[in-house]
């Protein structure tokens, strides 16, 4: 793929993973080329179809995430509670609500979400984190109980897309809830 061509793929998945975020995973695709710079035929043209695009945008969300817990893993000799709490902050900032959007479109009607080809493809970031919590773990820094798919969705759950004037009127609850997640999650008080 030529430079620009990649270029724009990726200005299409970011553009598109803000918008699913701020409003939702159903936004229009048209809204997603307008944001990306692009027409729709070029936002086709990478993406055949609305199932392509949550692909990637749940790919890359992973890749992401596998990233942060690497990151997190480098500090954690040093500080335990620390490179958690950094790790907290790097998954908030990833908009992950995104990602649950993308789980339930894919999924429809399905009851298990672990059914679901996306579930398969964020299976190796909840390795990832599984495996770094287990460090976590034995070193005291969080509650037994924590697991990887638990902290996704309590992530996702508070950077779930809110409507502006929600977003505009109290743009700090979002930073309020990690930090209470993150004393929950070591077992301390909120």
């Amino acid at each position: 793929m030529r430079a620009d061509a990649a270029q724009r793929r990726e200005a299409i998945i970011t553009h598109a993973r803000h918008l699913f975020a701020e409003r939702g995973g159903d936004v229009a695709l048209d809204a997603v080329a307008a944001a990306s710079g692009v027409g729709i035929a070029t936002l086709y043209r990478n993406f055949p179809s609305r199932g392509d695009l949550v692909h990637a945008v749940v790919q890359d969300i992973v890749d992401q995430i596998i990233h942060a817990v690497d990151q997190t893993q480098s500090t954690l000799n040093t500080d335990p509670a620390a490179a958690w709490k950094d790790l907290l902050s790097s998954l908030t900032a990833m908009e992950l609500g995104a990602l649950t959007d993308g789980l339930a479109l894919q999924a429809g009607a399905v009851q298990d979400l672990e059914a679901t080809p996306l579930a398969q493809v964020q299976q190796p970031a909840v390795d990832a984190l599984n495996d770094l919590l287990a460090e976590l773990k034995r070193r005291g820094a969080v509650r037994e109980a924590l697991s990887a798919l638990d902290v996704i969705v309590a992530v996702a759950t508070i950077t779930r897309p809110q409507v502006s004037p929600i977003r505009g009127a109290a743009p700090g609850v979002p930073d309020q809830l990690a930090e209470a997640y993150f004393l929950w999650s070591r077992g301390q008080q909120a």
